[in-house]
């Protein structure tokens, strides 16, 4: 598994934040040179469900927080781990202490 990117170049990034959940998560768009959709976020203590459209693979960049990615168990992911939820979707995350930071990439 390739290590998770510390930065960004040649980017452009939204200034307006992606505010969920009261404020439980939040991220910021980056759209990358070669047209993909990057954001870079974090999340709270607390659950929280996502419906995905797109395809995504989520990486931790600190922290830890439980997944349950529909129709599989749940799993621990920390800093360096990442794992993948299918188009159309969904997965319950769970953060218990500290923040938990990743980057969520969506794929085509």
């Amino acid at each position: 598994m390739p290590p998770v990117a510390t930065q960004f170049s040649g980017v452009t990034a939204h200034t307006k934040a992606n505010v969920y959940f009261d404020g439980g998560v939040v991220s910021h768009t980056l759209l990358m040179p070669d047209g993909g959709r990057k954001t870079l976020g974090l999340i709270r203590p607390g659950s929280y469900r996502f419906k995905t459209n797109a395809a995504e693979v989520m990486e931790i960049t600190d922290g830890s927080c439980r997944v349950t990615v529909d129709g599989s168990a749940a799993t621990v992911h920390g800093a360096g781990s990442r794992f993948e939820v299918p188009a159309k979707s969904g997965f319950q995350v769970d953060v218990e202490k500290g923040l938990c930071q990743y980057i969520c990439s969506y794929l085509a």
